[in-house]
């Protein structure tokens, strides 16, 4: 990377060691983490390091974010190639790509990369980031990660998608929501060999079972032709690309006691009705709900909602850890599915996190030999095993709080003004 080392303490695999404990920790400050690290260096009988934590900070700085970025993608993508066949649907690996957003600190940095939200005041609002996530849904493992702004041309989910897109291969089946389901992202996609099955956007088409080719009770396949423009793509690119693009569109009713019975329109470049029924497109499309449920692990359980570093590029390098934690979890999850017999999306994330906790300070110990850590590590999976999903369909829960919050006046007004304010009020008295 062209980055040379003068420190013996923090190399870049010790920072990256510490930088791990420091999101996977309830603690996110970097004094627990420099503090972890003296614990570890003393239990191998080595000196302690200093406490203070600016040597720790600048070795965070000094490393590039490509390296944070490199070994947590490596670890995804080995996970994923190791991936079980029994876990494939269909023996095709498929993938899912969604967004969200996640907010930093307010500096002046982070607002210059990562504007806060137009119709909050200055010093009032957070910036915030929107990140586009591609997994696995075998295994749940994070393949490609991309940053842009909240707003503006250019930064949106369809954008964040075709930059990441590339580590898709022929093959591949790419589950998304309605916002993906455009005629030149589908285009695009089976250039590269890549099927998709997403929910129809209403916004842009309406289904027309009365038209098409019939394979079925609500299931044909239509033409959709290519509209008169398109502005993510240049006047040469777009007299390259075909006139139409043949689709089939299946639709399915969900029907649940006490609620209304609602209508799905699922799309796909699956054309086959005897290799791939309308049940399995709904049954793949429910699967999607498994996106929500990954990123909900890496925002809710690891607390990667509210990031801290006060740099964008600290930030990236922040978000990047804290995938290469989600994925070495999901490899855990994976190697304990593997001896029991089971899939890794039955294995409780926040039962492994909650069991890799309570082994740490026996793995952290390293005076014993190594046939004690691999005896250790058996029982590690053996106990990530035991922490089950249950099989609960159709499952709900009312979105509120039994006990609620601890109340405090919101922030209407800048930080710096109200301490004025108050400093004028004790000036006054």
């Amino acid at each position: 990377t062209g980055v040379i080392w003068l420190d013996r303490i923090y190399s870049p695999l010790v920072t990256l060691w510490v930088f791990l404990g420091q999101v996977l920790s309830a603690d996110h400050s970097c004094r627990a983490a420099v503090a972890r690290l003296i614990a570890h260096r003393l239990s191998r009988g080595e000196r302690p390091c200093s406490a203070k934590t600016g040597a720790y900070c600048q070795a965070r700085k000094r490393l590039p974010e490509q390296f944070f970025a490199t070994v947590a993608c490596l670890v995804g993508r080995a996970l994923d190639a190791k991936a079980d066949v029994r876990w494939l649907w269909k023996g095709r690996r498929v993938y899912m790509f969604d967004g969200t957003t996640v907010s930093m600190p307010d500096t002046p940095e982070n607002q210059a990369a990562y504007p806060q939200v137009y119709n909050q005041k200055p010093g009032i609002g957070f910036p915030i980031a929107r990140i586009g996530v591609i997994t696995s849904l075998s295994c749940g493992a994070v393949l490609n990660l991309g940053f842009c702004r909240y707003a503006g041309k250019g930064q949106g989910e369809v954008s964040l998608l075709r930059r990441l897109w590339g580590v898709l291969r022929r093959g591949d089946v790419l589950l998304a929501d309605s916002l993906l389901s455009n005629w030149t992202g589908i285009v695009l996609l089976q250039e590269q060999g890549v099927d998709l099955v997403s929910r129809l956007n209403k916004a842009h088409r309406k289904a027309d079972f009365r038209r098409g080719k019939r394979l079925g009770h609500d299931d044909h396949i239509v033409i959709w032709h290519k509209p008169t423009s398109i502005r993510s793509v240049d006047r040469g690119t777009y007299h390259s690309l075909p006139k139409y693009v043949t689709i089939r569109e299946a639709r399915f009713r969900v029907e649940q006691p006490g609620f209304r019975t609602k209508t799905v329109v699922v799309v796909t470049t699956l054309l086959d009705p005897v290799e791939t029924t309308k049940e399995d497109l709904a049954c793949l499309y429910r699967a999607r709900w498994n996106n929500e449920l990954d990123l909900r692990s890496i925002k809710s359980t690891m607390k990667m909602d509210v990031l801290r570093c006060k740099t964008p590029d600290l930030v990236h390098k922040e978000v990047w850890t804290h995938i290469l934690a989600y994925n070495l979890i999901r490899t855990i999850m994976a190697q304990a599915a593997t001896k029991h017999g089971v899939e890794p999306r039955t294995i409780s994330f926040k039962g492994t996190l909650q069991t890799l906790e309570a082994f740490q300070p026996l793995i952290d110990f390293q005076r014993r030999g190594a046939a004690f850590r691999d005896a250790l590590y058996q029982q590690l999976l053996d106990a990530v095993a035991l922490h089950r999903v249950a099989d609960r369909p159709d499952r709900f829960e009312p979105r509120k709080r039994k006990r609620p919050p601890v109340k405090f006046d919101q922030m209407m007004k800048p930080r710096w003004v109200l301490k004025r304010e108050m400093a004028k009020r004790v000036g006054d008295n």
